[in-house]
């Protein structure tokens, strides 16, 4: 039995998006996935369906989403067939009760504090058939900007069922050389001491057939970079980039990214439909990956991106 086989299932995903029909759309012709609407409250919701998860599509002000709801990945839904009884289970602090999810299915929600800044909704799967396309397999993680790693294990893994996958360290290291060339005195090479410029952490947990990436910020002394989309990360840029998103939000659900063979040729089908990409050609990311980011302008303030690597 693999990690994905014994970790609860993921229902869904939900974007807050400025347009939910034109994202859906988006989805559907230029990723080549599948789409099932629902309804949810008064209004109807267009789900995408990506491996055996969905990624369902919110109005910034849809009442769905509670106060306040900013744009990107807003909350995730972890599968419960009884959501009260896992709830229950879980020993976590709720949210007024059960009410009224996705489909007129019941829910739960978790207090945001108990689960490490994500936002956590416990109801039944969403029932869509499993998908994937020639560009996306299914979605390879959810990337968390997290301020405890430790305090995310015991929520994840210890309350509600998920399962540890693996753990890792991203440094980036800058050391400047001096070369000192004289017509008497000859060459003389010189390197400074070596300084730490961008760390993290990541923690990855496994739900459903994804995972949660954890990536917390271990250099809190080195002052953030201004925000880039126009040139390809590094570890010091995706540091910056986790410590700006707390800075502004707090912990919480930062980006989603999608499995896919070939993150060069992915990319250039997405620009060959008319959209942005920040990269254009896979680099190196965690798991020993190459990854590569949409533009966030692509579905309305999501950031996105591309993965290939091989499955341990």
């Amino acid at each position: 039995m693999t990690a994905s086989d014994s970790a609860p299932d993921l229902a869904y995903v939900a974007l807050v998006v400025d347009g939910p029909e034109m994202s859906a759309a988006i989805f559907e012709k230029d990723f080549g996935l599948p789409r099932q609407d629902f309804s949810c409250g008064g209004s109807t919701v267009p789900a995408i369906a990506v491996g055996r998860s969905a990624m369902a599509f919110f109005r910034p002000d849809d009442p769905f989403l509670g106060p306040e709801a900013q744009k990107g990945v807003h909350h995730i839904a972890i599968g419960a067939g009884d959501p009260e009884a896992a709830a229950r289970d879980s020993g976590l602090p709720t949210i007024n009760g059960a009410t009224d999810g996705i489909g007129g299915r019941p829910q739960i929600e978790i207090a945001r504090d108990a689960t490490a800044g994500v936002r956590t909704r416990l109801t039944p799967v969403l029932g869509m058939a499993p998908a994937s396309s020639e560009i996306v397999e299914r979605i390879d993680h959810l990337g968390v900007a997290s301020a405890d790693n430790h305090a995310a294990r015991t929520a994840f893994i210890d309350r509600l069922g998920c399962v540890y996958e693996s753990q890792q360290t991203d440094s980036e290291v800058e050391t400047i050389s001096e070369n000192f060339t004289s017509d008497t005195y000859n060459y003389i090479f010189h390197t400074r001491p070596s300084q730490l410029i961008g760390s993290m952490r990541v923690t990855f947990i496994t739900v459903g057939d994804t995972e949660f990436e954890f990536i917390q910020d271990l250099t809190t002394d080195v002052k953030a970079d201004e925000a880039r989309h126009d040139a390809a990360g590094t570890t010091r840029g995706d540091r910056s980039a986790i410590a700006r998103y707390i800075a502004a939000r707090g912990a919480g659900l930062h980006h989603i990214a999608f499995k896919t063979e070939d993150v060069a040729e992915s990319l250039a089908k997405i620009k060959a439909g008319g959209h942005r990409t920040i990269d254009t050609v896979g680099r190196p990311g965690s798991r020993r990956a190459l990854i590569g980011f949409m533009h966030p302008t692509m579905i309305g303030g999501v950031l996105m991106h591309f993965v290939a690597r091989e499955e341990i």
